[in-house]
Order: C-alpha cells, then sequence, then structure tokens
C-alpha cells in the first residue's frame, strides 16, 4: 500500500497524472490510446482494440473512510453530470493500493448520482468483478437496447 501523503493534493493535477496512469498501464495491456484535444469533451481518453473505440473517464480516490474509497462522479464545469450516452466506462484508480476499477457507465451511473463507493478489501461486493477489469476495454458487454447484458 503506498502513503497517500506522497501523492498530488491538487486536483486538477491528480486528475492529469491519473489519466497518464491510465494511458500508461492501457497502452501495456495491448490497447491504442488516444487524447482528445482539450478538455472539452465528457471523456478523458478513448481506446481501441480490434477497431471498437470505448470512451473513458478517468478518476482517481486518494481518501479513505474506514475500508471504503468515494469518488467523485461529478463533471465539472458543466450544467449537468455525466450522461450515459456520452462515454463507456469510467476509469476509477485507488490511488494507495495502485488498483483499477474498469465500470461500464451504466453500471457506475445507475445506483449514484454524484459519488461512487469503492471497497476494495471487501469480497463479494457490488463492484468487486470490477477491480483490474481490462478486459471490459477490449470485449465490452453486448448491447440490446442501450442496456447492459450480463
Amino acid at each position: 500500500m503506498i502513503d497517500a501523503t506522497n501523492y498530488i493534493i491538487d486536483h486538477k493535477r491528480r486528475g492529469e497524472w491519473a489519466e497518464l496512469r491510465f494511458m500508461a498501464d492501457a497502452t501495456h495491456r495491448g490497447l491504442t490510446v488516444s487524447k482528445p484535444w482539450g478538455d472539452s469533451e465528457p471523456y478523458d481518453v478513448t481506446v481501441e482494440h480490434n477497431g471498437q473505440f470505448q470512451r473513458v473517464q478517468v478518476k482517481s480516490a486518494l481518501h479513505r473512510d474506514g475500508a471504503s474509497y468515494h469518488c467523485g462522479l461529478r463533471n465539472y464545469g458543466r450544467a449537468h453530470g455525466y450522461q450515459s450516452h456520452q462515454l463507456d466506462f469510467f476509469a476509477i484508480l485507488i490511488v494507495q493500493e495502485e488498483l483499477w476499477y474498469i465500470l461500464p457507465v451504466q453500471v457506475a451511473l445507475i445506483s449514484c448520482s454524484r459519488t461512487i463507493c469503492l471497497t476494495p478489501s471487501r469480497k463479494g461486493n457490488k463492484y468487486d468483478a470490477y477491480k483490474e477489469a481490462w478486459h471490459l476495454l477490449m470485449h465490452p458487454p453486448k448491447m440490446a437496447g442501450g442496456v447492459e447484458q450480463r
């Protein structure tokens, strides 16, 4: 586990750092990564695998409450929060544990409005299947009528 006091406190700079970490980790896993020019899009990067593109919003969680980390899913600078038609995945880095959650947008937005609570140490929690789920970016779930199929 990493000492969080050594990490970037400024939210904007930590977000940029998390994006770089995501791009490096995704590339290491064989994904092609692209970054849109500027920050006007509701997603931070796109990843491509076998001709399929996914829009990814990168977030990081630094602060812990007990065993859980809270990550804001706000879309700063926009009147409305993230909409499921604007992106495909959230990639959330738990900074101290160097652990990624790769969450389909429908999963992340369905049960929370502005904050998601992730508890990596608790086995069987509702987000457990999304820990280090890089395969979802390579083989996303099939969509039927806009609903994720499981």
